[in-house]
């Protein structure tokens, strides 16, 4: 087990998200689609094209060997991320929310055949780079994949007043993923070996994780073999606004003033700094 924590294995949800986000776009009106969303510029469409280009970036990269658009001269892997984001959203805004929606649920089948194809503690296709530098597993940029679906489908929610697809079997992956970068979060803070941060999150998409300081580094506990104390900090969370920090939907001003957290001041101000986006 790396200082990330257990594997986990999210390639069973992915048809599981889809048919959820399907049948809620084929349930929108004209309107719905041009409603503004939470991520800056894109309205419901865009996100739309957003989660579609994702499909093809992951089949052309992983499946077909492809490399795709080339970074400009001293571009940084947000910038990159942004730009090239950015171009296929203005391109598919050509495209009919009728045939992204057939795009999607063609394009979908494959995708989940791809996932299949992959060894779990292979290193990965795309390092994450908010879990900390160095390689990553195959199991955490799938798994990194899965929510980047899955919280689009919420934005998307959100901006057209549809709540959904927040079961615990669809929600707890993303919080449990989220929480991977909680060591990395924690990486300028040191304390001494054996030093714990706990994260409670209510609630039946919830649960409780901790990370712990070993040998000069923090790492994600594994609760059923690591012995863990009295914590440093705990810190307690509602779901909705783990998963908003984690993706700067909320800011950590006001993810702060959300929480519940007892401990170390120090500790808990970096744990609550937790991101898992490229930005």
């Amino acid at each position: 087990m790396t200082i990330l924590g257990p594997v986990l294995d999210v390639r069973p949800l992915f048809s599981q998200e889809r048919r959820e986000l399907l049948a809620l776009l084929r349930s929108l009106s004209a309107a719905d689609w041009s409603r503004e969303t939470v991520c800056p510029g894109w309205d419901v469409h865009d996100v739309v094209g957003h989660v579609l280009n994702d499909y093809l970036r992951r089949i052309s990269g992983s499946r077909d060997g492809f490399a795709g658009a080339t970074f400009a001269n001293d571009e940084t892997l947000p910038g990159y991320l942004a730009r090239t984001n950015d171009e296929f959203v203005r391109a598919a805004r050509q495209c009919s929310p009728e045939l992204m929606i057939e795009l999607l649920a063609h394009l979908g089948p494959e995708l989940d055949r791809l996932w299949g194809t992959f060894d779990l503690t292979a290193p990965a296709a795309l390092d994450v780079s908010w879990a900390g530098p160095g390689p990553s597993p195959a199991w955490l940029d799938i798994a990194r994949d899965y929510t980047e679906f899955w919280v689009h489908q919420q934005q998307i929610r959100d901006a057209v007043g549809r709540p959904g697809a927040d079961r615990p079997e669809l929600a707890h992956p993303v919080l449990d993923t989220f929480l991977r970068a909680l060591p990395h979060a924690l990486r300028e803070v040191a304390r001494p070996h054996g030093t714990a941060v706990r994260v409670v999150v209510p609630g039946p998409s919830g649960g409780t994780w901790h990370a712990m300081s070993e040998d000069g580094r923090w790492r994600m506990a594994d609760d059923e073999t690591d012995p863990v104390g009295e914590p440093a900090a705990t810190i307690t969370m509602r779901p909705d606004d783990l998963w908003r920090l984690a993706t700067r939907g909320i800011t950590v001003t006001e993810a702060r003033r959300r929480v519940a957290a007892q401990g170390d001041p120090a500790l808990i101000d970096a744990a609550t700094a937790l991101l898992a986006v490229v930005a």
